[in-house]
């Protein structure tokens, strides 16, 4: 991993995660939504199925259908799982570790949004899928939703996000890059820059994530009982190249 300052990790699902809403409103992810709506609609059917999500977040996707099926809900961090119950409160929410929470409990489809990226070895990835399946019944579906595959990825870029509707005004950069291209690590530096009254306030986070290509997503999924296809996920708010990854168990 990185040389990173351990005190700057993570500090999104922490000491920033009251500042969700601010950043990503949930209306943001209207669109993005209804792709995972559909996914699961062409593969389940009509009906108020059993859904898992593992690593919720704040809940922002999930709150455009949640009400359609009967949904459980897991992240890791406490305060992000409380943005998600106060936005989902249909929703049961358990905090817990997507790559070693056992339910004992099967459902319909299990979901891993962009929290899948978190999985920083080809080990995490696999026990995350692990997981899924052991909560899958037979025939279930396993959807995730990797920012990119290794061969996707841009390249550095650099997206501001500003809020202007909130005291103090919120300015969120996201920055991005592939330090070392020859591993399967990507280095996210965040910034939170408030203004207030004339006093500038900047706070940084540093995020690390991996990065797995098609083929290891693939080898990954059969070695877990799973067959593989992706889905094209315009909605992606970067406007690159993404896919869904759509696992159907065996």
């Amino acid at each position: 991993m990185p040389a990173v300052d351990s005190s700057t990790l993570y500090r999104m699902y922490s000491e920033f995660a009251h500042l969700w809403d601010a950043i990503s409103s949930p209306q943001e992810y209207v669109q993005e939504s209804r792709y995972w709506r559909d996914t699961l609609r062409s593969k389940l059917g009509s009906g108020t199925h059993a859904i898992l999500e593992l690593g919720v977040g704040g809940g922002h996707n999930l709150h455009h259908f949640a009400k359609e099926f009967q949904v459980t809900a897991v992240d890791l961090s406490a305060k992000m799982l409380a943005n998600s119950a106060h936005l989902n409160p249909t929703v049961e929410h358990l905090v817990g570790d997507m790559r070693t929470i056992r339910l004992e409990r099967t459902f319909q489809a299990v979901l891993i949004h962009d929290a899948i990226n978190y999985m920083l070895t080809r080990e995490d990835l696999r026990a995350a899928i692990a997981t899924a399946r052991m909560h899958l019944e037979p025939g279930g579906v396993f959807i995730a939703g990797p920012d990119w595959f290794k061969e996707t990825f841009p390249g550095t870029h650099l997206v501001p996000h500003i809020n202007k509707q909130i005291t103090p005004e919120l300015t969120f950069v996201e920055y991005v890059t592939d330090p070392d291209p020859n591993d399967e690590l990507l280095e996210w530096v965040f910034f939170y820059i408030t203004s207030d009254k004339g006093r500038v306030c900047v706070e940084e986070d540093h995020h690390i994530t991996g990065c797995f290509s098609r083929e290891v997503w693939g080898q990954l999924l059969v070695q877990e009982g799973f067959t593989m296809e992706t889905v094209p996920y315009p909605a992606h708010d970067t406007g690159q190249e993404v896919y869904l990854v759509v696992g159907t168990a065996v």
